[in-house]
Parts: structure tokens; C-alpha cells; sequence
């Protein structure tokens, strides 16, 4: 459940997780990347209850990142898909995957594996500079104020830091 709402915080990285919800919408956003798009089929993959689910559907619908289609119609049953937006944060979500792999592994060992299908090679993501294509890490980036960047909360910090 959300404790708390980053929806007035001036910071893109917040104001991603508003639209991401809590910790069950990563999970659902994954089992459509991996197939799966029927509520029974989250059910039972992810063992959450039905109204958790219900609800976390509809913000995610509601966010714009999943569609729901109706397959049915008496009870009125729907299918889900990833979205533009939602397919966009596959590889957000991908590279996190690969930070739990090294940092947070599961007893038995990396539970899925990726594959670039462009060289149909195994495939651990990385973040690269979209200039130079060089891996972006702590010790090679900097921040620096953006056009929309201002003393608020969420950015106070950017701000009093980089002025220094």
C-alpha cells in the first residue's frame, strides 16, 4: 500500500514512482512483458489478492502505461496491454532485474534471463550515454540543473548542492 504521494514533488525520478504506484506495479508491468494478460493470470503468478489487484490495474490503466480490452462480455472480462509508455519502462525495469541479479540474488540463482534478439545473444542490460554510447556510472556522470529545475521538493537538494 502507498504511504505517501510524491505527485507535488518538482523531481522526474518522483514523479515517475507517482505514476508507478507501489511495489506490485513493477511486477504486473513484468508478467505483460512476459505474456501474461488476464487478472487471473496475476493472481496466480503473483499471489496477490483480487481487490489489490483491481485497483492496481486501474491506476496503472489510468497512468496510461496498461490498456484493458474487453475479450468478454457477460461478466464483463478484460485483457491487458503494455502501452507505448508502459513498453518504454521494460528496460527500466530490465536493468533493475539485472541490479537484483548481482546485488539482491535469489537463493536458487538468477531467475530469468534476457536475450538481445537483434544478435540473439544472453544479454545483461546496461545504462549508457546516448551520446557516446560509453556505460554511465557514479564515477563518469554529473548533475547539473535542468530547464525546469527550481528550489522545490525534490530538487532542493539538486539546487543547494550544485550551487556550491
Amino acid at each position: 500500500m502507498r504511504n505517501t504521494s510524491f505527485a507535488e514533488m518538482h523531481c522526474s525520478l518522483a514523479q515517475s514512482l507517482e505514476v508507478m504506484g507501489d511495489w506490485w506495479s513493477p511486477l504486473i508491468l513484468r508478467d505483460l512483458y512476459l505474456g501474461l494478460d488476464r487478472f487471473d493470470q496475476f493472481v496466480a503468478d503473483l499471489g496477490i489478492s483480487r481487490n489489490l489487484l483491481t485497483a492496481r490495474l486501474a491506476t496503472l490503466v489510468e497512468a496510461g502505461l496498461v490498456a484493458r480490452t474487453p475479450y468478454q462480455e457477460n461478466p464483463v472480462r478484460y485483457a491487458y496491454s503494455l502501452t507505448q509508455p508502459g513498453r518504454e519502462l521494460i528496460p527500466v525495469l530490465i536493468a533493475l532485474t539485472a541490479w537484483g541479479d548481482r546485488w539482491a540474488t535469489p537463493p536458487a540463482g538468477q531467475p530469468i534471463r534476457f536475450t538481445h534478439t537483434t544478435c540473439g545473444k544472453p544479454s545483461t542490460p546496461t545504462i549508457c550515454c546516448s551520446e557516446c554510447g560509453d556505460q554511465l556510472t557514479t564515477a563518469n556522470t554529473t548533475a547539473s540543473p535542468g530547464p525546469g529545475g527550481r528550489s522545490a521538493p525534490g530538487t532542493a537538494l539538486i539546487a543547494s548542492v550544485l550551487q556550491t
